[in-house]
């Protein structure tokens, strides 16, 4: 079922957070981040890391993982558990990271997604992301291109 959006919150991450958010992530990912990835973003000033959490059980339903380097952003991880897709927290875990972004003085926000992930496609398109280049064979587990997308800010 669909999740209103009054019903979670995003929250910076926390290291008990990871085993969830590596469950997410195995999901979601046929070359996941392994946990120790996501551990080794605690405390690197240069990166932004939140959860969408469920307001009532506390459940963390999807992350966005952020890089800020000079004056450019790169989204360089977002998921969002199965059972909540389409419930808009994938939709403000994005807004959160270009709000940061903007609040860092970056001036263009990058990510990589697969060419054939229709949905992410679909949602960066909405928050204004072209497409600015593409990676052959960058994703490995199906072998994919990447296309990545530019938004200014």
């Amino acid at each position: 079922p669909a999740l209103p959006r009054r019903d979670f919150v995003i929250r910076g991450a926390r290291r008990d957070d990871v085993d969830d958010i590596a469950a997410i992530e195995r999901r979601a990912f046929s070359d996941p981040w392994s946990p120790g990835s996501f551990r080794a973003l605690f405390g690197n000033p240069l990166v932004h890391f939140s959860v969408a959490e469920d307001a009532v059980s506390g459940r963390v339903l999807g992350y966005v993982v952020s890089w800020y380097v000079v004056d450019e952003a790169e989204i360089a991880n977002l998921a969002v558990a199965n059972d909540v897709r389409r419930a808009g927290v994938g939709a403000r875990l994005l807004d959160h990271a270009l709000d940061i972004a903007k609040e860092r003085h970056s001036h263009v926000v990058f990510l990589e997604v697969r060419e054939s992930n229709g949905g992410a496609r679909a949602l960066y398109a909405s928050r204004g992301f072209e497409v600015a280049g593409r990676r052959a064979k960058y994703y490995r587990k199906p072998v994919e291109d990447a296309l990545v997308l530019r938004r200014e800010l």
